[in-house]
């Protein structure tokens, strides 16, 4: 941070504050992936466990519903975030080293072009030896400990046998055997991680070749599928696919692994960063339109952080809210000219009286006391943001079909970009809770009383109370519905013994103009009653962050930023690093007056400048004078002819290797018409 902003008094603080707050939401991260798998890896646990239970007694069958020659197989699916695919397996491939088995390898399709690539991998990562790519290219066999070992599935059976014996003194060998936990057979792991790019060919060969010696080597194989379980019978035919006993595991969809992610990191107090709702939804939309990548959104998060840390020199108060007394008083008075420069604090003075709107611009401890207020208001709504947004959550959620309903993050993001309560979804959303049954009503009121109850907010105690009594008056109203209905009973009982045809005929038009000028009911005045104090949270608590002082120090609101370095434009980079190498090596020799070329930039600079002046085909010659013209332009007529000749030599050489790397780059190709001319193949601005 102290490179380009020099001038900043805070900037290795920043740096510092910048890191120590990334470490922590790293941790959290991890945490969360690892929260999200444990079901599904415990459940792979499980089965790996019952898969080969009975190997050591060599059975002729293993496991109830399995015949003697099938292979277990988990077909893990992952989904399309293939990204994210990497992290899971890596993860699964610890858990089972501790709890299962040493022996796991993890293959991928474009390591195993052929059976005999696949086989080298495999014995390769079990054995724990290197292999020689270019040195094996036509041969089956690994370098393991001085020795060629052939690659085949005898041989990894030789092998798992001698690694599983135990020695004469009764104890493995610490290298080689399994650990006691793991038991004295533990099972070999081949994880297949995309078995979609699998040659047919290869995992036909593979499953028919190991399914002859499953009752030698406990193998399991773990299928990462991305699509759909179906695959598996769409790459193989039925007669492999016999082969293989096969269960299904499905991980958590990537949308709710978002929503996780999003609700323990944003929606919390732990982390006072928070994202503003343009660039929140530029991460969303790159993560619903491109990849569904969770990793690459908490990159883009990463990403976010460390420019708000950048650019904004007040971003140092962003991490020490709950101290806010502390920052305010060391805050120097360069970071009080920042704050009152600040546009949300630019607005609270105006709103002051004049004699308060003097001492904000001219006197610092005011000003510092008054920072020290503001921070700690902030925190505050933080705190009742988060609460009342998950309350109105719920109270959406009970909507059949209601935009608001889908999905926190939607909702939050809808509540950051402007008052909520002027949208239309949110008028429409009152009237369909207006009538809600009330088991639904009581529902939400019981959750809205938990989250309440669990809040760290303030001020939360008069709200519980109120719900509270919400929760008893609709108790109330139940045990006089019961009474009222058993009076309804006996009144159409004696409706019934009026047979006069003139008393009958009294009675039904009173019940007629009684429906006519119905009142509410004392449900409906308390249901509306409920909507309408759930109206009034949403209003006082669910202000935009971007009404609130000093949200600038908080919240990352620079979504063109973002934009520019995630929304990937190759063209235009390469162009204007082609076109003006200075605004990427920031060398002040490379700065040009007047659209010049500068005889310093980099040959492939000079001569990309130079064919943007040229037509559709362009005459290497020319070309090259060109080139030699400018390369040249800062040096003397040399007197030396032998010098002169070494020279136009190097810059022959030069101009060849630029021209070669612009082919490469794919601006110009080799011309048919004309064997001394190139084509251009680029046209237009950027």
């Amino acid at each position: 941070f102290g490179e380009e902003k020099g001038d900043s008094e805070d900037s290795e603080l920043r740096f510092a504050t910048c890191q120590s707050l990334w470490s922590k939401i790293k941790a959290e991260t991890e945490q969360i992936q690892e929260d999200l798998n444990k079901q599904l890896f415990d459940n792979l646990v499980s089965f790996l466990r019952q898969s080969h239970s009975d190997f050591q007694e060599k059975t002729t069958e293993w496991t109830r519903g399995m015949k003697p020659r099938e292979i277990p197989t988990a077909a893990l699916v992952l989904g399309v975030n293939v990204t994210d695919h990497n992290l899971t397996f890596r993860s699964l491939s610890e858990v089972l080293q501790n709890n299962i088995t040493p022996y796991i390898a993890l293959l991928e399709a474009k390591d195993c072009a052929g059976i005999k690539n696949l086989m080298q991998k495999l014995m390769g990562q079990l054995m724990n030896c290197h292999i020689d790519e270019d040195s094996l290219e036509d041969e089956d066999y690994v370098q393991v400990s001085q020795k060629r070992i052939r690659c085949s599935m005898t041989t990894l059976v030789s092998w798992y046998e001698s690694v599983t014996k135990k020695t004469d003194s009764g104890t493995p060998s610490k290298r080689t055997s399994p650990s006691s936990s793991h038991g004295q057979y533990p099972p070999v792991v081949v994880i297949l991680k995309d078995m979609e790019s699998f040659s047919t060919k290869v995992l036909q060969d593979f499953i028919v070749i190991s399914s002859q010696h499953i009752h030698e080597l406990p193998l399991v194989l773990i299928f990462g599928i991305a699509t759909s379980p179906m695959m598996i019978h769409n790459v193989l035919p039925h007669s492999v696919s016999s082969l293989l006993c096969i269960e299904l595991f499905q991980s958590l969809s990537c949308k709710d692994h978002l929503s996780t992610v999003i609700d323990k990191l944003l929606l919390t107090t732990q982390f006072p960063f928070k994202l503003g709702e343009k660039v929140l939804q530029v991460l969303i939309n790159i993560f619903l339109y491109h990849d569904f990548s969770v990793q690459n959104f908490i990159k883009g998060y990463q990403l976010c952080i460390v420019e708000h840390f950048y650019s904004q020199p007040l971003s140092v108060l962003c991490c020490q809210l709950e101290d806010a007394k502390m920052q305010a008083n060391a805050l120097s008075h360069g970071q009080c000219e920042n704050v009152r420069r600040l546009p949300s604090f630019r607005r609270y003075v105006e709103s002051q009286v004049s004699e308060k709107q003097i001492a904000l611009l001219t006197e610092d401890s005011c000003l510092k006391e008054t920072v020290q207020e503001l921070l700690e208001d902030l925190q505050v709504y933080h705190e009742n943001y988060v609460s009342v947004l998950r309350c109105l959550h719920v109270f959406t959620s009970f909507l059949p079909k209601h935009p608001l309903g889908k999905q926190i993050r939607e909702l939050h993001c809808t509540c950051l970009e402007d008052r909520v309560w002027e949208t239309e979804e949110y008028e429409s959303s009152l009237q369909l809770a207006r009538m809600l049954n009330k088991s639904d009503l009581v529902t939400m009121l019981q959750q809205c009383v938990e989250i309440f109850v669990s809040s760290s907010g303030k001020g939360f105690d008069k709200i519980v109370e109120k719900l509270k009594e919400f929760l008893t008056q609709f108790q109330q109203l139940e045990a006089e519905a019961i009474q009222e209905q058993d009076v309804s009973v006996s009144s159409q009982k004696e409706l019934q013994k009026k047979t006069d045809l003139y008393h009958l005929q009294k009675t039904l038009l009173e019940l007629k103009e009684s429906r006519r000028c119905k009142k509410l009911t004392k449900f409906e005045v308390l249901r509306f009653e409920v909507v309408d104090y759930i109206d009034s949270l949403v209003r006082e608590y669910l202000v935009p962050a971007d009404h609130k002082t000093l949200h600038e120090v908080v919240y990352f609101n620079t979504a063109s930023v973002l934009r520019e370095h995630l929304n990937a434009a190759p063209r235009i980079a390469l162009h204007t690093a082609l076109n003006n190498p200075f605004c990427y090596l920031k060398n002040q020799t490379l700065q040009t007056d007047g659209g010049g070329i500068s005889n310093k930039a980099p040959d492939i600079c000079i001569a990309y400048r130079l064919h943007l002046e040229c037509g559709r085909l362009i005459n290497l010659v020319d070309w090259l004078e060109a080139f030699s013209t400018v390369v040249m332009a800062a040096e003397g007529p040399k007197a030396d002819a032998a010098s002169s000749a070494q020279d136009d030599d190097v810059i022959h050489a030069r101009f060849i290797r630029a021209v070669s790397e612009l082919e490469l780059l794919g601006f110009i190709k080799p011309s048919k018409q004309k064997t001394d001319h190139v084509a251009r193949l680029t046209w237009g601005g950027c």
